[in-house]
């Protein structure tokens, strides 16, 4: 939308603000047959940052939100915004235990729950050493809960006219961390901003957006995938349809009745839409590119994606620590022959810094691996009261350390190549195998147990759990997957369980993780899927 002036939004309270005043009449989101304009939004957000102030809540307090995508998230994180507090977006398919964890360690006096799990509420309040208002975002089992419709409208429309800075915190993303326990990324209205408009005004074609463009918002809000996605199309005054949550079934309705143009998925998902019987009967001519992230494009997939959709392609390389994408690899990049750059994470983003550091943080050769280290204004300023985990991460001199392992080609593509923090992706997904580890390991036949990553052809990568009994005891794969299951959400608990007399140490009693995975990824040039 080239009549897009960033100057005027360098927060995101004035994003809200800015298209009011430019095209208040224009359809800044739509949700399951809720058509909210610009101006509505504005005055909603307004609304919103009222309502948190008529409550006590302080500029710099976090408040939760735990749910599927909705409009009226977008009009909590952008009306906390106006008056300084943090939202902080929680997924809503995590244990009980595990949502308490992030509400109890941010804080948060306020948590707006959505109907998947307010049923959950007073379990996950057992966990917490205080109770936080909950305020349902839908009728839907609220059971005489404040309902957040009521509870916004009951405040005036007025802008709260909070002074707020650029480099105070807007949102805070949780993060699993190989101690297991969820770290809450701090990112400003800078970070989140000020990349997107580097990316918007480097007049890149994937990433411009004009006024018939209509976004998809389908990848979960508590990632930075679907809040950061969400906020690209609200910065540049497009059209945002958010999906309740990401169905690959109903995708295509999307597309074929709300005309998208532009959307963001995973490869495991696009593979599962374009393989839909009716995938080839869609009109696509409105569609200009699809991005995607969390893992290259198979070949095969790009062929069948490219022939069906016929648009452009970007894949996007980046973390929550980075508000999402710092690389990228370009649509020209994308051949349905095949090229080598297609194994490659990408380009730098207009902005951002990318080097390949060793343990020392020095620079590696062209070509040499080593861990992926990046500096822009993107880069969080830190965990939430972690300063020794921030301090590992982020250096003096700006550099943040990504964890995973890659090399730069003489061209200044990124390729990753490894991951040094043993992570697994599952679908989008960031599993740790600490957290895992964890809760299979409170099963009575335990003795040990390493987690691991192995290919998955559906969702790239699947969780293994590799168990030593303990002598003269039994347990069968489906108890120790149903035992972790009850204390961690679903989709990180093992999907198979392997046994073994004892697990590989080294001298110094590590467990030899590399030796585990080695069978299953053996013959494959990445040790990522």
């Amino acid at each position: 939308m080239a009549d897009v002036d960033f100057d005027q939004m360098p927060t995101l309270g004035d994003i809200a603000r800015y298209h009011a005043r430019e095209r208040g009449a224009d359809v800044a989101l739509t949700f399951e047959g809720r058509t909210t304009t610009f101006g509505d939004f504005d005055r909603n957000t307004n609304r919103v940052a009222n309502a948190l102030l008529a409550e006590g809540v302080s500029k710099g307090q976090r408040i939760a939100y735990v749910g599927k995508n909705s409009d009226h998230y977008f009009e909590l994180l952008i009306g906390a915004a106006k008056m300084g507090a943090v939202m902080t977006p929680i997924g809503w398919r995590l244990a009980p235990p595990e949502v308490a964890y992030i509400i109890g360690d941010a804080e948060a006096p306020l948590v707006f729950v959505g109907p998947e799990v307010i049923g959950h509420s007073e379990e996950v309040a057992s966990h917490l050493p205080y109770r936080p208002k909950v305020i349902a975002m839908e009728a839907q089992g609220a059971e005489g809960r404040p309902l957040y419709e009521a509870w916004r409208d009951a405040a005036p429309d007025t802008d709260p006219a909070t002074p707020i800075a650029e480099t105070d915190v807007a949102v805070q993303l949780y993060t699993s961390g190989t101690t297991g326990k969820p770290k809450g990324a701090m990112l400003s209205h800078a970070n989140i901003l000020s990349g997107r408009r580097a990316a918007a005004e480097a007049q890149m074609a994937w990433n411009q957006w004009g006024p018939d463009d209509v976004s998809l918002v389908a990848m979960p809000v508590a990632h930075i995938g679907g809040t950061g996605w969400g906020i690209v199309g609200l910065y540049n005054g497009a059209k945002g349809v958010v999906a309740r949550e990401f169905d690959p079934f109903k995708v295509l309705d999307f597309i074929e009745g709300d005309g998208i143009s532009k959307m963001f998925m995973v490869p495991a998902a696009l593979q599962i839409v374009v393989r839909q019987p009716r995938a080839r009967e869609v009109d696509y001519s409105r569609m200009k590119y699809i991005l995607y992230g969390a893992s290259p494009i198979p070949l095969d997939l790009l062929r069948e994606c490219m022939e069906v959709f016929g648009c452009g392609f970007c894949q996007q390389y980046g973390m929550t620590e980075t508000c999402g994408t710092i690389v990228y690899l370009p649509p020209e990049d994308h051949t349905p022959e095949g090229s080598p750059r297609m194994r490659a994470a990408g380009l730098p983003m207009p902005g951002v810094e990318i080097k390949v550091v060793d343990e020392a943080g020095n620079s590696v050769p062209t070509g040499a691996v080593g861990e992926v280290a990046t500096r822009s204004v993107a880069n969080m300023p830190g965990y939430w009261k972690l300063p020794e985990a921030t301090a590992s991460t982020i250096g003096e001199d700006g550099w943040l350390r990504t964890g995973d392992a890659g090399y730069l080609d003489e061209d200044g593509y990124l390729f990753i190549h490894d991951r040094v923090k043993d992570m697994i992706i599952s679908g989008a997904e960031n599993i740790y195998p600490a957290e895992v580890e964890s809760a299979v390991y409170g099963h009575p036949a335990v003795a040990e147990v390493a987690v691991i990553g192995i290919p998955d052809e559906k969702w790239g990568e699947a969780v293994k759990a590799v168990v030593a009994l303990k002598p003269g005891q039994t347990a069968t794969p489906e108890e120790i997957i149903a035992f972790a299951r009850s204390r961690i959400a679903a989709f990180k608990a093992p999907k198979s369980v392997d046994f073994i007399d004892a697990l590989p140490r080294n001298a110094s009693g590590k467990i030899l993780r590399k030796d585990l995975r080695e069978p299953y990824w053996a013959g494959r040039e990445r040790r990522v899927n």
